[in-house]
């Protein structure tokens, strides 16, 4: 199976081709970025498949995270990957930006917990508090730090994601500090396409997952009546 996967749900734009019947590993590029993604995106996923000597009709599925992350970068990314999987007739997938943070420190052996987190601005993080196995043992959330940190202060896990810094500044002196600390500003393009993979295809287009509503809000007075 050929799998592009796409991500601009933070710090970075990212896309990587993956083939399983190849020996080779993916092909991918990852430019680290705030602001821009809308403009670098296409060009980017062209010189991805370029590399990789793929045709948009060789791709087998689409991969692309859908949140939480800004609210910009989250749309560029899912209505590309929407676009490509309609104009192709192949499906496309959505993945957790915090389960792409988790995936690479999952796969290691290690009996600590992994704590994907992700800066939300204004004393709030996302997180998502996961097993060593893998299994989801606080689900995703948008909660202040002090919640953050009764939920992941316990048994030095793993930090990892934007948020991974301000969570362990904040850590109580009383237990014990994380075991890693590991501030990426975005997911490992390569793990979001090996997530792409295994996801379940629900046959339902990727769609953002949020955590909170969007800063902008339409003006209902501006609103015309309907008849």
């Amino acid at each position: 199976m050929r799998i592009l996967a796409i991500d601009t749900a933070l710090e970075a734009c990212s896309a990587a081709v993956l083939d399983t019947e190849s020996a080779a590993t993916a092909v991918y590029e990852s430019l680290p970025m705030v602001r821009g993604h809308a403009e670098a995106l296409i060009p980017l996923i062209a010189r991805v498949l370029d590399r990789a000597e793929f045709n948009f009709s060789d791709i087998d599925r689409i991969a692309v995270t859908t949140g939480p992350g800004s609210f910009t970068g989250l749309r560029v990314g899912i209505s590309a990957a929407r676009g490509i999987a309609l104009a192709t007739g192949k499906p496309a997938v959505g993945l957790s930006t915090l389960a792409a943070y988790a995936a690479p420190l999952i796969a290691v052996k290690d009996p600590t917990a992994v704590v994907a987190v992700v800066d939300a601005r204004h004393d709030h993080v996302y997180m998502q508090v996961f097993a060593p196995g893998g299994r989801t043992l606080v689900s995703a959330r948008l909660v202040p730090m002090r919640e953050a940190l009764r939920f992941a202060a316990t048994g030095a896990p793993r930090l990892i994601g934007t948020g991974a810094k301000l969570l362990a500044a904040a850590w109580p002196p009383a237990e014990r500090p994380p075991s890693s600390v590991d501030p990426l500003g975005a997911p490992d393009i390569n793990w979001v396409a090996r997530l792409g993979l295994a996801a379940d295809d629900t046959g339902d287009p990727p769609k953002p997952f949020y955590l909170r509503a969007p800063d902008a809000q339409p003006q209902n007075a501006a609103q015309l009546a309907r008849r």
